[in-house]
Order: structure tokens, then sequence, then C-alpha cells
């Protein structure tokens, strides 16, 4: 059971200005700078090249969610892609931020920057998602709440890819950087959400939705990033874990 279409229009008009304001209020937070402004050997990506990605997914449909000038300026990023996917009743926005720039990714994470935004962080699980390849997919499923009387939840399922690897947040960015390595080639940020009203069954549903849309997405996401002839999607994947 989820909410109807048209109940679903402001909650999409509210996602669309979380992820604005969650790329905005993270501009000027940066971590390991000595590490992250290392030179890198790094794979561009184009924005034309990442939105090959395609708007039919299983059952999903997409469509492109605009966004400003100035938020797009404070990506930081190479390339981007923001949209909005529908299954059925079932909502979610995506945000995917690419660039061979650590430093400039990493500050518009959730966990600082949903609180900037005026949301209350409730919950935060490490999962591992299956994937049809065989391999599994590490990441963080968040909850934050707004107060009021027409109290909202969001659900943000949130995950990197780093050079190949899957990280749940940053932990393999510290991790290169604690052994020494000489930068990254590139990171690829992806941001699932989807919102709920204050009740049990429909935060499940939300937290459902962000799943199996991430099992669907994930995919096709390695299939356009820079090193995807040469990736084995498979069990033996190396991927870093929570």
């Amino acid at each position: 059971m989820g909410m109807n279409t048209v109940a679903r229009k402001p909650v999409i008009a509210a996602m669309a200005t979380a992820v604005a304001l969650l790329i905005a209020s993270g501009a000027g937070y940066r971590v390991l700078a000595g590490y992250l402004d290392r030179p890198s050997d790094s794979a561009p990506m184009t924005l034309e090249e990442l939105n090959r990605l395609p708007k039919l997914i299983g059952q999903w449909r997409g469509e492109d969610l605009e966004l400003s000038e100035a938020v797009i300026r404070a990506t930081s990023a190479d390339a981007y892609v923001c949209r909005v996917y529908r299954r059925g009743a079932e909502t979610v926005v995506l945000f995917v931020a690419y660039g061979g720039r650590a430093r400039d990714l990493m500050p518009h994470r959730p966990e600082v920057c949903y609180p900037g935004a005026g949301w209350t962080r409730q919950a935060s699980d490490g999962l591992l998602l299956p994937l049809a390849t065989g391999s599994e997919l590490p990441c963080r499923v968040y909850r934050f709440d707004r107060g009021g009387l027409g109290q909202n939840t969001v659900v943000v399922l949130n995950y990197y890819i780093i050079d190949g690897q899957y990280s749940p947040d940053v932990s393999l960015l510290r991790s290169k950087a604690r052994w020494g390595s000489e930068g990254i080639r590139y990171m690829a940020q992806v941001q699932i959400s989807s919102t709920s009203e204050q009740h049990k069954l429909y935060y499940d549903d939300a937290v459902r939705s962000v799943q199996d849309f991430a099992k669907a997405f994930t995919p096709e996401l390695r299939a356009v990033l820079p090193d995807a002839a040469e990736m084995l999607l498979g069990p033996g994947e190396d991927s870093a874990r929570d």
C-alpha cells in the first residue's frame, strides 16, 4: 500500500528540494584535504556520458529533475544525474554525482547535510544488498524526520563506487589515505531517496522502494563507468564493507 500519484506530487517537490539543500549545504565542508588534493590519474566523464543511464530500468520509469544553476555549481561534480523514477504508486528520487576529485564530492553526505537542512536523523543502518550479478552492494540507509503537523520522513540510501569498489560511506577513502594510496581515478556517489508519512506501513514502503531501486539501478550504473569493461561483476569482485 502506498500514497496515490496525486498525493505524491508535493512529495516529489519536497524530495527535489531536499536534494538541492543537500548539495548546497555541504559546499564548504572539506575532509582529508591533503590526501584528496593529490594529483591522480583521473578518469573523466561528461554530463552526456553519465546521462546515458537508462530512464527505463525494469519496471521503474524515470524523468529528469531540473536543478538551478546555483545548485549545479555547488555539486562540484564533473557530471551528475538527478531524476525521479516511478513504479506504479512508488516514487524515488535518484541523485548521482561523478568526479575525479574526491575532495569536491565528499562534503555532500546525508549525515552532514540533511541535518543542516533542518531534518533530524532518527536511524542509520548498514546493509548488504544482493545484486543480480552475484555481488553484494554495501550501502547505508538513513531515516530523517522533519517536525510539525505535517511531519514527514525521508529515507535515503547512500553508497559510493570508488575506482570500481563499493563503499557504504567514506571509509574506503580513509583507508586509501591511511595506506598511502596515491589518489583515486574516480568516485561516484549515489543517493536514492523516498518519503513517507509518520506511519510504519508507509515507512516500510519507502525503505523497500529505495532498496528495490538500488538493486535494479546499480548494474546499470556500473555499465557506464569508465572501467566497466575490466570489471568482474560477480562474487569475486572486491568491495569495501561497513
